[in-house]
């Protein structure tokens, strides 16, 4: 069996475990390449996600060869045969042992951000990995979570070698393993994508989970459409600033698309103007509205403050959906991609697509991996920077993502055709992908 990346290996591995959601149990990933697995066990069973961080004990003189394992709570699984084997003190284990304890205490707190460890007393506690090579770290995280007060363990990984997985069949109450091929040498080598899991992207998902899934919105039928057409200036606030924009909806839109303007940029736009005209004639509603007030933006450096920028964004969604039910989609330019793309990946923030037309999405790295919006990025072909910067971008995206280059077009796309090239493909994407 061979996985796409690790959630792939989470949906498929949810699958199995659909016979625990009524038990409502706590899903506990292993870092880092545990936690993108689990975080799709959990959004499948409904049920929270922690994480359960253990620090493999390696031999001083031999760091991959592993003499045991900690976890939280103070468990320690150590093997006497490799310490004796080794030759390996008490010195030699103690000095080990204390440095991982400090790591494992960094990681715990860096992970959840400040938030509690979930408790585990008398619930079911499901433990999630990418893989099992030893079982090591795998055995003492269960061990960590029985001595935590679980009431009943599970192991799920989606492979492991046959003598590995046989050993752990006995130290938890359910195994669950789907392959265990017997010409095993890695983990790594039963997923095609297996690039290593950051700790920005654990702790996103982590957050994400924490916040619980948005206000469900189902898709908009004949009711919820917009029944009448809209067209007016409105003064957002968001958190205290005064925004100004101009809210567009066509009668029966059954979407809207919100702008957020880069540098040098505004609402009146020609260019922006041009792709909302385009939105509009196919029916979807637009929101085009600045970011900065006037006198923020003669301050250069207001431009690429991309956090403000997009808790602007964010709260100015807010009061949007306030009026409308509708979908909500992002079309971001330059700074204001990046904008879009931060905005997006905050917890809860439900945005059913983002496009990009000559973006920063760099200014957006951290928190690329926590987008899960469909993402489209358009570059001009002769913004050869841009297009490194985006094409780095689509590498990082975890989402539905694609990069479009248009030939000859510069960074504003001033060609002729080239704009509206960028309208074409900015309505196709938002028509697909918001409206159902």
């Amino acid at each position: 069996m061979l996985f796409t990346d690790r959630a792939d290996a989470g949906h498929r591995l949810a699958e199995a475990l659909q016979h625990l959601e009524g038990e409502e149990p706590v899903v506990l990933g292993l870092p880092r390449g545990g936690v993108p697995v689990a975080f799709q066990v959990a959004l499948a069973l409904k049920a929270p996600l922690d994480v359960i961080v253990v620090r493999k004990l390696g031999v001083p003189y031999q760091r991959e060869l592993g003499f045991g394992a900690i976890g939280e709570g103070g468990v320690r699984v150590i093997s006497d045969d490799i310490v004796r084997r080794g030759r390996l003190g008490q010195a030699d284990l103690a000095s080990v042992e204390h440095a991982e304890a400090a790591e494992l205490a960094r990681q715990a707190e860096r992970f959840r951000a400040g938030r509690p460890r979930l408790s585990l007393e008398g619930r079911t506690a499901i433990v999630v990995d990418d893989g099992i090579a030893t079982g090591a770290t795998a055995a003492a995280a269960c061990q960590v979570v029985r001595a935590q007060g679980a009431a009943r363990v599970v192991l799920a990984v989606p492979v492991a070698p046959p003598d590995a997985a046989e050993r752990l069949r006995t130290s938890t109450d359910e195994f669950v393993c789907l392959s265990t091929p017997f010409a095993f040498s890695a983990v790594g080598e039963w997923y095609r994508d297996f690039s290593q899991t950051p700790d920005d992207e654990v702790v996103a998902l982590l957050a994400q989970a924490a916040a619980g899934p948005g206000p469900e919105r189902s898709a908009p039928d004949a009711e919820t459409a917009v029944d009448k057409e809209v067209e007016e200036e409105v003064a957002i606030d968001a958190a205290g600033v005064r925004l100004t924009g101009d809210l567009q909806l066509p009668a029966g839109a059954r979407a809207v698309v919100m702008f957020a303007h880069g540098s040098g940029s505004s609402r009146h736009s020609p260019r922006n103007r041009l792709v909302a005209a385009a939105l509009n004639e196919a029916g979807l509603g637009t929101l085009l509205f600045d970011l900065l007030t006037p006198a923020e933006e003669a301050h250069r450096s207001n431009v690429f403050d991309i956090g403000t920028l997009a808790d602007r964004l964010t709260a100015a969604t807010g009061w949007l959906r306030d009026r409308t039910a509708l979908p909500i989609g992002y079309f971001g330019a330059s700074t204001g991609a990046a904008a879009a793309l931060w905005a997006a990946a905050t917890p809860g923030a439900d945005v059913g697509a983002v496009v990009s037309r000559g973006g920063r999405p760099d200014l957006a790295e951290p928190l690329l991996v926590a987008v899960r919006a469909p993402t489209l990025l358009i570059v001009g072909g002769n913004d050869n920077v841009v297009i490194d910067l985006n094409q780095q971008a689509q590498a990082a995206l975890r989402c539905e993502t694609r990069v479009e280059i248009i030939p000859g077009a510069t960074h504003l796309f001033e060609e002729h055709g080239a704009l509206q090239q960028v309208a074409d493909l900015a309505r196709d994407w938002f028509l697909s992908h918001l409206v159902k």
